[in-house]
């Protein structure tokens, strides 16, 4: 980092701090003794989300807490349990590396999350994440949920 007074490219750390997502250092200028700012953070990439109409939109974890609240609605989960999956998703992404993801993995993910916590707000999501279009369909995903050895309300 240059000084923004003198061009000089050797600096001295005075203070640093951490904020929200960046790391502010207050830094001194060792020819021109002049004291800035710097700030430090991470150059993420943004993750698409490939819809199903094969449309590109950026990555928004909001979108999956709005689900998830509609989803919940009535039910004993708490908003901290509904921030936590939303972080849980968006952490496990950013870790993946990947640029694109499609709607469906990610609908996937909040739905087996759902499935461990709650049966009720998971096929709440379902019906509306898979778009069931008659009893059907909301018949055979109930008896593929209670046929899960894992099902814990079993």
């Amino acid at each position: 980092m240059k000084c923004p007074f003198c061009g000089e490219g050797e600096s001295k750390v005075i203070d640093s701090r951490s904020t929200d997502n960046a790391i502010r250092r207050r830094r001194e200028c060792i020819i021109c003794n002049k004291r800035y700012t710097t700030y430090e953070k991470v150059d993420t990439i943004p993750l698409l989300v490939v819809k199903k109409d094969s449309s590109r939109e950026y990555f928004d974890k909001n979108k999956i807490i709005n689900g998830l609240l509609i989803a919940c609605q009535k039910r004993p989960i708490s908003r901290d349990d509904i921030d936590e999956i939303a972080e849980d998703i968006e952490k496990k992404l950013s870790n993946s590396m990947i640029n694109e993801v499609k709607s469906e993995y990610i609908g996937e993910m909040v739905m087996k999350k759902l499935k461990g916590i709650d049966e009720v707000s998971y096929v709440r999501f379902a019906s509306v994440y898979r778009q069931f279009k008659d009893i059907n369909t909301f018949i055979e995903e109930i008896k593929i949920l209670m046929s899960d050895k894992k099902s814990p309300f079993k």
